[in-house]
């Protein structure tokens, strides 16, 4: 009989029994999966061989992810499920470090060993150590479950040298072996039942953190502005503390819900290139209520490695771009503030911003040369220079993007476009009741192209409200914005003028 003792709760200890168990070797992985959210985590599915005696067999997996949740660990035979049965399930993640060590070694004689210059003679003192010279400094939990924390230096290690205290003891430090219970990798471990003898194929699954991909985007406008070529990309982060050798990759766009801290949402990803591109290297299909990307070619992911593959591809996509002057500007006095406390305050509202916003919109539709499910992601945004070469010109972010969706992208701001925003009147109607307020809007056009510019009003002060003697028609984009579309002209200026009735 083998016995193991568990630290209790208050003063109780427990005490369990097992039979000897025979240790067992672990093959290597016959296969690996890797599923990537796009929140630092992962899925890792693999399955190993082992030959497993009848009885009580202890399985150690040494090289797991050093951020595993052990919560989330599953085995299993795919053999002869019915005859294996897990006792007890372990992760192991004392590693060794210097400040470890030395914590284990404190009270116990270790060995100095000092050379001379000279003679490269090695001479050997016995010596007590009384402290490491190293602290315990906890960090924010991090994935899963086990506590985390940090060894940090907090001065020279102590000794006691022939009754005497040693701060700065010359010499090199020897330790006579391995302290037990310190490991070289996380480690997990099993006390598996075998029913009887035989070889096993064993599936196993968990998740981790420290591994993540983004979506990255690069959009190359035509010297027309009027088309633009995308490529995607795939960003994977690894740092999880293992590597995956011929993995096959999958990734999860959509926004799964996990009950974690703070890693809570999840991805994957991926797409079909247009037809006139080259076949994608990833496949994609629903899957719940999100998209599935799987990599079709094996690939190994390297631990603390960036590893970029190119998942979509169109060209001659349509675009249009627009110019839009939101010169609404709220005064930090008001900001915080509740509706009815500044509605009928003439300076509410009334400072300006002269910057116009410049616009790419397409259709992500098949019509369009694309018609496919674009991850969340940034968007780098370049264009061709009358040389022929490529310039950068802005970049923006999208968000997860289903198919026959509009995407939006801002580029920055028009450099020979200025807008203007001015309130013109202010009068109280019926106090706490009734106010008309009024604005002039310009866009100057100092560039050498006419162009029309979308003005976007807010009319913050309340949802009851009736615009009148409007200069030109308008459209109301919700309950409390309306917007012009007005041409303004190289070398000289569009305006706009209404007044706002508001009602409480």
């Amino acid at each position: 009989m083998r016995t193991q003792i568990y630290a209790g709760l208050g003063l109780f200890s427990l005490l369990i029994a097992w039979p000897a168990a025979a240790d067992v070797d672990v093959a290597a992985r016959e296969r690996v999966e890797l599923t990537v959210y796009n929140q630092d985590f992962a899925l890792i599915h693999e399955q190993r061989s082992v030959d497993l005696a009848q009885g009580v067999n202890a399985l150690r997996l040494e090289g797991v992810a050093a951020q595993v949740d052990p919560t989330s660990v599953r085995v299993r035979s795919t053999t002869a499920p019915d005859q294996l049965r897990i006792l007890e399930q372990n992760y192991e993640f004392d590693l060794v470090s210097y400040g470890k060590l030395l914590d284990k070694y404190i009270g116990k004689e270790v060995e100095l060993h000092e050379t001379d210059e000279k003679t490269g003679d090695v001479r050997v003192r016995k010596a007590t150590l009384l402290s490491s010279g190293y602290a315990i400094e906890p960090q924010p939990t991090g994935f899963g479950m086990r506590p985390a924390y940090q060894y940090i230096s907090a001065g020279q290690p102590i000794y006691e040298i022939d009754g005497k205290i040693h701060t700065q003891a010359p010499g090199r430090l020897v330790l006579p072996s391995l302290p037990q219970g310190l490991i070289l990798s996380p480690t997990l471990a099993w006390q598996l039942e075998a029913a009887k003898a035989g070889h096993h194929t064993l599936d196993l699954s968990y998740m981790t953190s420290g591994i993540k991909w983004t979506a990255d985007y690069v959009a190359l406008l035509d010297a027309d502005d009027a088309q633009l070529d995308l490529t995607g990309w795939v960003t994977l982060d690894n740092r999880s503390g293992a590597a995956y050798p011929d993995a096959t990759l999958k990734l999860i766009a959509g926004d799964v819900h996990v009950i974690q801290p703070p890693r809570v949402y999840a991805e994957r990803m991926m797409m079909k290139g247009a037809a006139d591109m080259a076949a994608p290297q990833f496949e994609e299909r629903p899957f719940f209520e999100y998209h599935l990307y799987t990599l079709q070619r094996p690939t190994t992911v390297k631990d603390n490695e960036i590893k970029q593959v190119e998942f979509a591809g169109a060209s001659g996509v349509a675009v249009r771009k627009r110019y839009v002057y939101d010169g609404f500007v709220v005064s930090p006095t008001y900001q915080g503030w509740d509706a009815s406390s500044y509605r009928d305050r003439p300076d509410f509202g009334a400072q300006s911003q002269p910057k116009v916003w410049v616009q790419l919109e397409f259709q992500n539709t098949a019509a369009n040369h694309l018609g496919i499910p674009l991850p969340k992601g940034r968007v780098r945004l370049y264009k061709r220079d009358q040389n022929g070469g490529q310039e950068f010109i802005g970049e923006d972010a999208i968000d997860h993007t289903p198919k026959d969706e509009l995407v939006r992208l801002e580029a920055g701001n028009a450099f020979d476009l200025i807008g203007e925003r001015k309130q013109t009147d202010f009068r109280v109607i019926e106090p706490g009741h009734v106010v008309d307020e009024s604005f002039d809007i310009a866009v100057r056009n100092h560039g050498e192209r006419d162009a029309r510019v979308t003005i976007r009003e807010h009319l913050t002060r309340g949802r009851d409200f009736e615009i009148r003697n409007p200069s030109q028609p308008f459209g109301k984009v919700d309950a409390q914005t309306i917007e012009f579309d007005v041409p303004v002209p190289k070398n000289g200026r569009g305006v706009v003028s209404y007044t706002v009735r508001y009602r409480w």
